[in-house]
């Protein structure tokens, strides 16, 4: 026997693809979250058994091939409509499980009246959100979640408050709706982080099962391209900037807003 022969039989197999990823090359920058995001979202939906059943929104950025990459039936959205046309199709077909995939360019600036509304009425929606704090696909302009003094193609010299406003934490407004049944904001910059990140979507698409409401699950992200950083150098920026202003974890679990300690 070879040893290529060997490698593969069946109790020697560790790791494999899932299936609900196609075998399209990805798109994204080396080191870019948006991969690693697609993964958790697949192998939830093949263990949930919920293929034949899933329906991608994809919008416009960097998030927009995302129908090249999951093995599910998808729906292209214009800039910031993905959560209307996640409400219209969830409506038509109510025993399927619908998921937006946006950024914060996307979901936080153009698409902010479709986010807030669909939300506020409750849509039994999954909605993905990777917030980098950029408009990374465009050129590396301010987003509404760029923070204060963070330098882009559109804030040179770095964010301000007088010119350009407060960085929206958009996460927090949505889960004072009374929409909202799951709200948590999750990472993946470490093998830590993916797996409480692939827990946070598994609880999302369970309580679409369940028709609990509309579920939100923030993913901060970096975007070493956009913030000119290697790989690890964003991991670590993100870790000492976007994440005191966005802070990880839980903030509302069965429609319920989560008491952290002091």
């Amino acid at each position: 026997m070879t040893f290529n022969q060997e490698i593969i039989k069946p109790e020697n197999l560790v790791y494999t693809k899932t299936k609900v990823l196609t075998d399209a090359v990805m798109h994204y920058c080396p080191g870019c979250g948006h991969g690693r995001i697609h993964r958790i979202i697949a192998e939830v939906i093949e263990e949930m058994g919920i293929q034949d059943k899933a329906i991608c929104i994809a919008p416009v950025g960097c998030s927009v091939l995302a129908y090249n990459y999951f093995e599910v039936d998808s729906q292209g959205a214009a800039h910031g409509r993905a959560p209307a046309i996640a409400t219209a199709i969830q409506r038509l077909y109510p025993d399927h499980h619908v998921f937006t995939y946006q950024g914060d360019g996307d979901l936080a600036a153009i698409g902010t009246a479709e986010t807030i509304h669909a939300c506020n009425r409750g849509e039994n929606i999954v909605i993905i959100f990777v917030n980098n704090g950029i408009y990374g696909m465009t050129g590396g302009q301010m987003a509404p979640t760029t923070l204060i003094g963070m330098k882009t193609a559109t804030c040179p010299y770095g964010r301000d408050v007088q010119l350009n406003g407060y960085p929206l934490q958009i996460t927090e407004l949505l889960a004072e709706l009374p929409g909202t049944c799951y709200v948590t904001r999750q990472s993946v910059h470490t093998p830590a982080a993916v797996r409480k990140a692939k827990k946070a979507v598994q609880m999302a698409f369970e309580n679409q099962k369940n028709k609990k409401g509309t579920s939100f699950v923030e993913f901060v992200s970096n975007c070493n391209s956009g913030w000119k950083m290697s790989a690890p150098a964003a991991n670590k920026w993100m870790e000492e900037n976007m994440f005191p202003k966005y802070p990880v974890g839980d903030i509302k679990v069965n429609g319920e807003k989560v008491i952290k300690n002091a």
